[in-house]
Formats: structure tokens, sequence, C-alpha cells
């Protein structure tokens, strides 16, 4: 359904003080009048200031970065966008099937422990404009890989279309809830939680490095992206969207860091062997330039054995002194 901006609406202050006035010369003309016996005008003057009082109903306020979707007897004749204090027909309800609906996000305050009664709820039928935040709780989902991952995200959006977020859906904020999981996990299950061989996560058929830790930008991009698809149709505009928790789940979480810590240890372990190799050679090769000493491939054997267990040790190594033959 087409948003439609209401245009037969009237200033509510003038119309106030008219009805206002109207209700009061009413009310002392039937005063008047029954004390004159004169039964006939009083009775027009009853009819008079029942429609005084009916009349508001009529008056709506509207505040800044709010709006109001009206129906008349079921039929949607328009909303009011613009803030102000208005007078419309008296016979108008405002709709918001979303009123009750408590995201625990901006514009969702609960307003009943105010409240003195708690059998008395007050509702508020005006739809928000301003820009929200949700956020969903965690959820657990499988990587690309198949291991489960717990993830949370935050959506910033707001209602562009209050005729599509009142009437093409049940309720746009349950259903903006729905559809942020929906496509939360749509996009996950793409990418691996870090970065693995052999992995598409572009849909070009070629392998690539991206992962839910290392491209998380691009990820909550195509969240965004996703999204916005899904909620189109319910008058929502995304405005930005970001991952907020990223791990894996308690399950695999132990040993993953296993995994991590083994994979660190290795990178370190070959990193060392490769300097002390270099160093080695560095080492052979300046004694054979300069000359310094003549050695046999034994006494090379020798000499880069104990280099490498210098380099590559842990541990502080004590050398010993050879005061004889080297044989």
């Amino acid at each position: 359904m087409k948003e439609k901006i209401l245009k037969r609406k009237s200033n509510g202050f003038l119309l106030l003080l008219v009805n206002l006035l109207a209700t009061i010369f009413s009310s002392g003309m039937i005063i008047y009048l029954a004390t004159k016996e004169k039964y006939v005008l009083m009775i027009l003057f009853v009819f008079i200031s029942i429609l005084s009082l009916i009349n508001y109903a009529g008056f709506k306020m509207v505040g800044p970065q709010e709006a109001i979707v009206l129906t008349l007897f079921g039929k949607y004749i328009g909303s009011i966008k613009s803030n102000g204090f208005y007078y419309v027909n008296p016979f108008v309800v405002s709709v918001n099937p979303a009123a009750k609906t408590k995201l625990g996000q901006s514009a969702d305050v609960d307003k009943e422990s105010k409240n003195s009664n708690p059998n008395v709820q007050q509702v508020n039928k005006k739809i928000s404009l301003k820009v929200m935040t949700l956020s969903n709780s965690r959820q657990k989902v499988n990587d690309v890989l198949g291991n489960p991952v717990e993830i949370g995200i935050a959506v910033m959006w707001k209602v562009v279309d209050t005729a599509s977020a009142v009437f093409n859906v049940d309720n746009y904020k349950e259903y903006l809830s729905l559809q942020c999981d929906a496509a939360l996990r749509d996009i996950v299950r793409i990418y691996p939680y870090d970065v693995a061989q052999n992995v598409d996560t572009t849909g070009d058929g070629v392998p690539d490095d991206g992962s839910l830790r290392g491209s998380s930008r691009v990820v909550a991009k195509r969240i965004k992206e996703e999204i916005q698809n899904r909620v189109e149709f319910a008058g929502l505009e995304i405005i930005d969207a970001r991952i907020t928790y990223l791990a894996y789940a308690p399950e695999i979480a132990q040993a993953m860091l296993r995994r991590q810590q083994a994979s660190a240890t290795v990178d370190a372990r070959t990193m060392i062997v490769d300097g002390a190799v270099d160093m080695v050679k560095m080492a052979l090769d300046k004694l054979s330039t300069e000359d310094i000493v003549d050695l046999d491939e034994e006494r090379k054997a020798a000499m880069v054995s104990n280099l490498l267990v210098v380099l590559c040790s842990n541990n502080e190594v004590s050398p010993v002194v050879n005061s004889g033959s080297l044989y």
C-alpha cells in the first residue's frame, strides 16, 4: 500500500478554542432553557453539546520525527508526518500494530512502570521516524566449514513508509527482528571464521581470503544489503549494520584455541629455523671468504649442528670450552 500524506487537516488551536466556546455556550443554554421549560430548544442544544464533546476526539498532536496513520471505518485515509497540533475527522482511528512491541531499543521505552495501576496500559499509537538501533540476541550459526560460531549484530534502521509498515506486515518490529536473524544466518554460513584454503566467499568460483574475523566490514555490508532486500516491502530503511560480537561456540572454543596456539608455534619455529639457517650460511661464507680457518666437511657439519642448537634452543646455552684438539 502506498503512503498518502493527509492534507485535510486544520489548525488544532483555533478549532479547540471554537469547540471549547461551543461547549460552554451550549451547556449554559441547556441550563437556561431548562429553567424556562423550553424543552424543544433544550434538546437542540443538548445535541450541539454532544457534538462538541465528540469533536475533542479529532484533535491530534504529532511531535518531531513522529507520524500517525489514520483510518476511517477501516479505510486508510492518510498519514500525518509533520509535527504540530491538528484537527481531523473525530471518527478516524490511529493505527500502529507494533505499539506494544518492546525490542529494548530507542522509542520502545516501557512506561507501564510509571503507571500506578498496572491494569491500565498507555499505548502510544504514534510511529517513530527516528533512526533506531536493534540489537538482537546472539545467534549460534555454523560457518562454511561447519564450525559453530556465536555472532551478534546491531542494525540501525528507520521507518520511511508508514502505510507499508502498518498495512503490509502484521508487526513491522517483529518482522524486522526475524528478518535480521534470517539474513545473519544466510550470510554467516558463506564465510569461515578464519581464513581457510579453497573457500570461495564471493561466489566467483575462485578461493579468496574472506573470513568473518578478517573481513568484518565486508560481511556487515552484505548483511545490511540482505536485510534491506527483505524489509523494503515493509517500508523500512536499513541505515547500517555492524558486528558486535564474534566468537567460536563454547563447545569448540578450547579446541580452536589450542589449534591457533599450535599454528602460531609452528609459524614461530619456522621463522626461527629460517633465520638460523641464514645465519649459519652467513658464518660459513664469512669464514671461507676471509680465510680465517679451513674447515673440512666433517668440521663444517659439527659447526652447523652446534650453531643450530644455539640459535634454535629455547633455553640459555652453556658452552663447553675445548682446550685440546678438535679430534
